[in-house]
């Protein structure tokens, strides 16, 4: 099943759309906060707007170099434990939603990633329960102002600004999914920039959820992004970042600069 969060034209709904199906299943409320239960209307995917599937209530906790291979493109040797830090909500954006270059930042990467989506309250998780506390997958994109992460010397301004955290184009929830061994990918302007698999990342998806429970309590809707491959490069208006995790989807967005 994977979740969704779109419009009609009015406020945001939620709905289910089962396996390839380009029928959307209306749902009453939230999936996170109510029962999964049908509200009777039906929508054709082709006719909505897809929005980001989850706007975290508190926060997106972003894991850096956890692929050998970035680690050392960024100038470096891997970390012997995961760089951890945290994303605002603002800086959410859904499918389709422009990029916005910022004006203070003359360098702005891609990083394509695999998002977890926590549906519980979850501290201390140990890592043979934490299945239980994730909804489902998703796409992510942690654009970084590469120029202000160097000369900041922390990462807030460079990874939190607006429009800074795509994410979509839905929530995906099978257990069947490997999650431990997916391709992940980035395309700018349809040219291959990342491609490698989760396989590859230093510490697992599970045991990401297990060791940010140790730090942070997770929330309802609190999305972490594990960490993206290497190959990150510049972002320029007039393009289009694609970012895409096998089993999952493909999230698109045009990049401007206002």
């Amino acid at each position: 099943m994977r979740i969704v969060r779109f419009s009609d034209g009015g406020s945001p709904l939620y709905g289910a759309l089962e396996d390839d199906s380009a029928r959307i299943v209306g749902l009453k409320g939230d999936p996170l906060f109510s029962p999964v239960e049908p509200s009777g209307r039906l929508f054709d995917l082709e006719e909505v707007r897809l929005l980001s599937p989850v706007i975290p209530r508190s926060k997106i906790v972003g894991i850096g170099k956890n692929y050998a291979e970035h680690a050392r493109e960024m100038g470096g040797e891997p970390p012997t434990e995961p760089v951890v830090f945290l994303k605002p909500n603002t800086s959410v954006i859904g499918p389709d939603d422009p990029i916005v270059l910022p004006e203070w930042s003359g360098e702005v990467h891609h990083e394509a990633e695999l998002a977890i989506v926590i549906k519980t309250l979850a501290k201390d998780v140990p890592l043979e329960r934490v299945d239980e506390v994730i909804l489902g997958w998703t796409c992510a994109n942690d654009v970084t102002a590469r120029d202000r992460q160097r000369a900041d010397g922390q990462w807030t301004r460079a990874k939190g600004f607006d429009t800074s955290c795509p994410i979509g184009p839905w929530i995906t929830v099978d257990p069947r999914l490997d999650v431990d061994d997916l391709q992940v990918t980035c395309r700018v302007d349809g040219r291959l920039r990342q491609d490698d698999r989760t396989s590859s990342m230093l510490m697992s998806p599970r045991q990401l959820v297990s060791y940010v429970s140790s730090i942070f309590t997770l929330l309802p809707g609190d999305v972490i992004i594990t960490g993206t491959p290497a190959g990150v490069g510049p972002i320029e208006a007039g393009q289009r970042v694609d970012v895409e995790v096998e089993g999952i989807g493909v999230l698109s967005n045009p990049v401007v600069r206002r």
